[in-house]
């Protein structure tokens, strides 16, 4: 089963993030305000002035936790990952299936034609929803244009006439 983890957000100035058994504590002015666990967490990401103790950012190394480093501003400063993991024939895999030609055509029609169904979708409700009668003539026409370019897809021969629908 995939589990989803939280990337926490710490945005507090002066706050200190440290380690405190398997979890994620962090204390503003000497008091905890906060205490996650770690294996909750997928990232932490620290604006402005942060402390986080050595500690905490071993173990989150360890465990597969990133921190990003950003300024008060937001830009960024930093990131601590920990050491890349993959299966190496899986990425070998995907790199082959990108440079197949064929692939990538089927995989950007079925992107594409996603796309313009969902398209298609908010201008019927629109069309719907409208209370003027040219309103819903040009939404219901825009939605008709759309079902034509999705009729036309499967006939794209190239990525490039796929990208023009």
């Amino acid at each position: 089963m995939y589990q989803i983890l939280n990337t926490l957000y710490i945005m507090t100035t002066n706050a200190y993030a440290h380690l405190e058994n398997n979890t994620l504590r962090i204390d503003i002015e000497r008091e905890k305000r906060l205490q996650v666990p770690l294996h909750h967490l997928g990232a932490v990401v620290c604006f402005g002035n942060i402390m986080i103790s050595p500690a905490l950012m071993h173990r989150c190394a360890d465990d597969g936790i990133n921190f990003v480093l950003l300024d008060s501003n937001g830009r960024f400063k930093a990131r601590l990952e920990s050491a890349v993991s993959g299966n190496i024939l899986l990425r070998q895999a995907q790199y082959r299936k990108a440079a197949d030609e064929q692939f990538a055509l089927a995989i950007a029609r079925a992107v594409i034609a996603g796309k313009l169904r969902n398209c298609r979708q908010v201008l019927l409700r629109g069309a719907r929803e409208a209370s003027d009668e040219d309103d819903q003539r040009e939404l219901s026409s825009a939605a008709k244009y759309l079902a034509i370019a999705i009729r036309n897809l499967p006939g794209t021969d190239t990525l490039d006439r796929v990208r023009g629908i």
